[in-house]
This record gives C-alpha cells, structure tokens and sequence, in this order.
C-alpha cells in the first residue's frame, strides 16, 4: 500500500486546498493530511480565521483523505513518514526543495499550486474590504 502524506494549514478552505489533496490523493493509495494546529501556526506568525478543530474536521470529511493528524512542529515529519509507513510525502511547489532531506526516507513530491487562488490573497481581500467598509460608516 502507497501511503502520501502532506501537511497543511487549509485556512478558508478553497478550490487550491481540493485541487492539491486530489492530486496528492491520486499518488497513493491512503491520504493522510496533517493540518497545522493554532498553537503551531502561532509559533509560525499565522493568524487563522477558521479555527483548528473545524479546519481538520473540513479536511477529515473529504473522500479523499484517509485520516488526519495535527501538525505540531517542524520536526514531526520524518517521524509521521516512519510512523504511517509513508511512501510519498507531498507538499505545494512553493516549497520546492524545503523538504529534500525527507528523500532518504520516502519519495518527496511538490505539486504545482491552483493559479488563481490562495489564502494569502483571500485572506487580504477581506481585509481590504473590512477596511472600505469602516471607511463607509
């Protein structure tokens, strides 16, 4: 059995987030999903709108994926890749080469991102509109 795993924040879940799991899904036979936690995120300088109980429920509730774990640090990769027997570890491509220290222990893929779509640019959107709307009143 082909195990991929990835790792993700999945704020303001969106077509990119689906279009990437499907595309890591079909490299494998079981998707485990590893969404980062508030206090993680935190730690990183993120901020998410949505909190991290809701964003793994979102992820759980795919078809796609097999089971989902919480992402609490850096280093837990190469032990989730031995613990879940990955084959397959998969991130976006705008972290292309991050993660090639993982290909001693399992094939390491970066997948092209959505164009059009990211939560960076929604997450600013709405904040550009929060902020014509106080301008407004």
């Amino acid at each position: 059995m082909n195990t991929v795993l990835t790792y993700g924040t999945f704020d303001l879940f969106h077509i990119g987030h689906l279009r990437l799991l499907e595309r890591a899904r079909a490299l494998g036979d079981r998707l485990i999903v590893a969404v980062s936690t508030d206090t993680f995120n935190e730690g990183k300088g993120k901020r998410t709108v949505i909190p991290y109980a809701d964003r793994a429920a979102i992820v759980q509730a795919l078809k796609i994926v097999d089971e989902v774990i919480p992402e609490e640090s850096w280093e837990q990769k190469r032990d989730d890749i031995r613990r879940f027997n990955v084959t397959t570890f998969v991130m976006g491509d705008d972290w292309a080469g991050k993660f090639d220290d993982l290909k001693d222990a399992c094939d390491v893929v970066y997948l092209p991102r959505t164009d059009g779509i990211s939560t960076t640019e929604l997450k600013q959107s709405m904040a550009l509109l929060g902020q014509i709307i106080r301008e407004l009143r």
